[in-house]
């Protein structure tokens, strides 16, 4: 028999809360939906209407998500009413939709009290308008490189989602309900945000202290210290490489205990391993801003654009001049 909560708080009812969602083109569905759904679990468990919503884009047109599927709007966002919490919904290609009027509106509503964040790569827009400094934020772990590439003063953390006073953002998908769920156990108490996830199949709240990404153990399948330190120090050092003797010696082992314990967790030797992370996040950044190759190149430990791009070509099959070109082809045909 399903619980329900005439009386919330335990207190006098509280005025109802209002969202703004600001959906922006190319946003991610499932972001979205799983930070609409449980207002609207809310209302129906509560038996009244604790929370309202409206929908807005920049102009009032309709919006197309990443999947295609195209949603109406009843408002711009000059028009729209003044609410208590503003979400910027987005999702692909942000750069392209950080506009000089959404930049300014975004910072005027910022010099009231409303509460503005957003979810998947909508912290991109948050930075540009300057509405991060001195906030921890988080974003996609995809967008993560390109961000801190972008705007170094950032603290960019790794957990799904991030509330610092009147600003927040989340990861995106999943990770949106569990944001809501948080304004909701803040709003009212954690029985009724529990009732919601529940409605939800979601079994497990989570919380600003869990991670995007599994742990480097659980992610690869290892546990031994000795490859779990060198990942990390592989990891942050992108830009300037370590050698295997350096590396081996900050690991107290010898190159060949180096080379043998890479061989047996990846078969495949630090020296390609270490590759492989530059290149990866040389392709995030590649696809993710406007930095040319040679800044590319230099960001990721290659001395030489053309030593990255032979480098490049033989991880992925392509240049990354033709990398670039073909993902520009698809968002201007929206293939």
């Amino acid at each position: 028999m399903q619980e329900t909560w005439g009386n919330t708080t335990g207190e006098k009812d509280k005025l109802t809360i209002k969202f703004l969602f600001v959906l922006i083109e190319e946003f991610s569905l499932v972001a979205f939906s799983n930070a609409i759904e449980p207002l609207r679990l809310a209302n129906r468990i509560a038996k009244k209407k604790l929370y309202t919503w409206e929908l807005a884009s920049e102009h009032g047109q309709k919006v197309t998500c990443s999947n295609g599927i195209s949603l109406d709007v009843e408002s711009t966002i000059h028009d729209a009413t003044k609410p208590n919490y503003i979400v910027l919904c987005t999702g692909e290609n942000v750069r392209d939709y950080a506009t000089k009027s959404l930049i300014s509106w975004i910072r005027k509503e910022a010099r009231s009290d409303t509460i503005i964040g957003a979810i998947c790569t909508g912290t991109y827009i948050l930075a540009k308008a300057g509405l991060l400094n001195d906030y921890k934020a988080t974003i996609h772990w995809e967008n993560k490189e390109s961000l801190k590439e972008e705007f170094g003063n950032l603290t960019i953390t790794e957990s799904i989602y991030s509330i610092n006073k009147k600003r927040f953002t989340s990861a995106g998908g999943t990770a949106s309900l569990d944001l809501m769920l948080k304004f909701v156990s803040q709003d009212f108490n954690i029985d009724f945000a529990k009732s919601i996830a529940d409605q939800m199949i979601h079994d497990s709240i989570r919380t600003e202290t869990d991670q995007q990404l599994p742990s480097i153990p659980n992610r690869i399948g290892a546990r031994n210290p000795k490859i779990l330190t060198a990942i990390k120090s592989m990891q942050n050092n992108i830009e300037e490489p370590l050698s295997p003797s350096t590396l081996a010696q900050t690991l107290g082992i010898s190159i060949r205990q180096l080379e043998r314990l890479f061989q047996r967790y990846f078969s495949k030797s630090p020296k390609r391993y270490y590759m492989a992370l530059r290149l990866q996040k040389a392709r995030n950044l590649l696809l993710q801003t406007d930095m040319n190759v040679l800044q590319i190149a230099l960001a990721c430990g290659f001395s030489s654009s053309s030593h990255f791009s032979k480098c490049y070509k033989s991880e992925f099959h392509v240049t990354p001049h033709n990398e670039r070109g073909f993902a520009n082809h698809l968002a201007y045909t929206g293939s």
